[in-house]
């Protein structure tokens, strides 16, 4: 009977040990930084800069007829 106890504490202990911690740790965050900046390196502000272009020349041609 003693030996069936032990065996029984050994098997709990044992179980307890490889349970792990029972903090959670969070994984950390990476941060994707902008090295070229919101509008630089691929030719984005270009489309903008022809939209205000066309409307520039629109707004401001005089029709002569």
């Amino acid at each position: 009977m003693k030996s069936l106890t032990l065996a029984l504490l050994g098997t709990i202990a044992a179980g307890a040990a490889s349970a792990g911690t029972l903090v959670y740790t969070a994984p950390e965050v990476t941060m994707i930084e902008e090295t070229a900046g919101p509008m630089g390196g691929s030719g984005a502000w270009l489309i903008p800069l022809v939209i205000l272009g066309v409307l520039v020349l629109a707004l401001t041609s005089s029709e002569t007829t």
